[in-house]
């Protein structure tokens, strides 16, 4: 059962209180898992209780998205400010500098916790950031096409697609390479989770002038980068490995931009390896 956790930030207008909703399960060294943009931390699902066998593992729901609310008024979802939160959210649940994983958006933001050496390793799959102008024009427009999807469809049609492979497909093909794999369940929630997620047009308009060009020395860190991933072209995990060159980057064949429901035993091994 997911819990909400509720810590101190420190905003312009001064200290400022901030809830996060998480799941928390398994044993060992922890493990933070990052959703990307419009998504839950359900999108972890698929690996969790693969990882949750080796790791403590704490999925979040970022702040504005999922059941997670937005950020307090005058608190920027730019990358440094939302890193800095992660850092507070890691006090607040007593884990010392955990291994994390992130994807697209939360793979970024796992890039900015190795640089700031708030964490022990760095597990990014299709991280945000190494885009060319035109590949983020791109993706930014085929996000804001996908939300405009989800927000102009009644809930019975959603439930209705949902219900065969095709429909889902409709739903989630963006995102998933197999996306008859994913239940009925999973793509309403995850649909309906785009379609409410408060911090979406903010943290896109944040994500506008974002280009990781940075090393993140000391921290070891794996990319994964998914072979079938349509909105973050593969070619951008060539571009991550040039600006962080002791990186490993493994290619996930067969999988999509979240990989963690194409093919669940290959990511959480990826994942397992990079924390080791």
């Amino acid at each position: 059962m997911a819990a909400k956790i509720s810590f101190s930030i420190q905003s312009p207008g001064g200290s400022r209180t901030l809830s996060v909703i998480h799941e928390r399960k398994g044993r060992g060294e922890p493990l933070l898992l990052l959703h990307g943009i419009g998504h839950h931390w359900q999108a972890w699902e698929p690996v969790m209780d693969i990882l949750a066998a080796e790791r403590e593992v704490i999925a979040i729901d970022l702040p504005g998205f999922g059941a997670s609310p937005a950020l307090p008024e005058g608190v920027s979802y730019d990358l440094t400010t939302v890193g800095s939160i992660l850092g507070s959210l890691c006090e607040a649940l007593e884990i010392d500098r955990p291994h994390v994983a992130g994807n697209s958006l939360g793979g970024l933001l796992a890039l900015e916790l190795g640089r700031e050496k708030l964490v022990r390793s760095v597990t990014a799959l299709s991280p945000a950031g190494f885009w060319s102008e035109g590949e983020r024009r791109y993706a930014f427009g085929t996000l804001l096409t996908m939300r405009r999807a989800a927000q102009s469809m009644p809930l019975p049609l959603i439930k209705g697609l949902s219900r065969s492979a095709a429909g889902r497909a409709a739903l989630v093909s963006t995102i998933y390479a197999r996306p008859g794999r994913r239940s009925p369940e999973a793509a309403v929630a995850e649909t309906l989770a785009l379609r409410e997620a408060t911090g979406f047009h903010q943290t896109l308009a944040a994500g506008r002038g974002i280009l990781f060009t940075d090393d993140v020395p000391d921290v070891p860190v794996t990319i994964g980068w998914g072979a079938r991933d349509r909105l973050l072209l593969r070619r951008q995990g060539v571009r991550a490995k040039h600006a962080i060159p002791a990186a490993r980057l493994v290619r996930l064949p067969g999988c999509g931009h979240v990989p963690m429901n194409d093919d669940p035993a290959l990511v959480a091994r990826v994942i397992l390896d990079g924390s080791r």
